[in-house]
C-alpha cells in the first residue's frame, strides 16, 4: 500500500443508494485468479446503459466516486475495492458505507469519506451541474474541501486508520512495525518453542 495524505481531483456522481458489492463487481468476476483487470467489471451490469454516469465523457479522469447512502453493503469481497481502485478512484464519498466494505477499503488504500446526508445530496447536485468541481481530501486534517463552493467539512476517521493511510501500511506492514518486540518475545520463549 502506498502512503496517502491528500487526494485531489474531480468526482463522478453515482446517484444511487444501497449499492451493494454485487452491483459494484458482479459475482462472475470473482472467479478470476489474478488480482488485476477488475476495472472492466466495475458496475458492469449498468455499463450497458449508455446513460450510465461512468459512460459520460464529462467525468473522464475523475478519481473520486461520489456515492449515495449505504454504499458497499452486502457480501464481503475485496474485489469490489480492487475494481474501484483499478478504475482510477482513490476515494469514495458517501453518507454511509457497509461496514465490511469500509474495512476492506481501509486495508487496501481506498479512502472512505463519510459525510452527512444533506451535504452529500448537495454535492451530488453540484457535481452534476459542474463536473469540474475540485475536491481536496486531507487525511491528516480529516477534512473534505471544495473551494469553488466554499465547503470545508470534517469526516470521521479512526486514528489507527488515519495512521495506516499516512504511512501506507497494510496488515503485514502494521505487523512489521513491531518486528523488534516480536524478536524479543521469540528470544525469551522456551528454546523448544522458538522458531528455527
Amino acid at each position: 500500500m502506498k502512503p496517502v495524505s491528500i487526494i485531489e481531483g474531480t468526482a463522478v456522481p453515482l446517484d444511487r443508494s444501497d449499492v451493494d458489492t454485487d452491483q459494484i463487481i458482479p459475482s462472475d468476476w470473482l472467479k478470476r485468479v489474478e488480482r488485476t483487470g477488475f476495472e472492466k467489471g466495475l458496475f458492469s451490469e449498468w455499463r450497458d446503459d449508455k446513460d450510465f454516469v461512468l459512460n459520460n465523457d464529462v467525468y473522464l479522469g475523475a478519481n473520486i466516486l461520489l456515492a449515495g447512502p449505504n454504499f458497499g453493503t452486502g457480501s464481503s469481497r475485496e474485489h469490489a475495492v480492487w475494481a474501484i481502485q483499478q478504475a482510477g478512484f482513490d476515494a469514495v464519498i458517501s453518507p454511509r458505507f457497509g461496514p465490511i466494505f469500509k474495512n476492506n477499503s481501509t486495508k487496501n488504500g481506498l479512502v472512505p469519506v463519510e459525510i452527512e446526508t444533506t451535504i452529500a445530496e448537495e454535492l451530488m447536485r453540484q457535481v452534476q451541474i459542474d463536473p469540474n468541481l475540485y475536491f481536496v481530501i486531507d487525511i491528516a486534517k480529516r477534512t473534505l474541501e471544495i473551494a469553488q463552493i466554499g465547503l470545508v467539512v470534517d469526516f470521521p476517521l479512526e486514528s489507527s486508520i488515519q495512521d495506516r493511510f499516512l504511512k501506507g501500511l497494510d496488515d503485514i506492514g502494521i505487523t512489521l512495525e513491531h518486528t523488534e518486540a516480536i524478536e524479543t518475545f521469540e528470544k525469551q520463549r522456551n528454546s523448544w518453542l522458538q522458531r528455527q
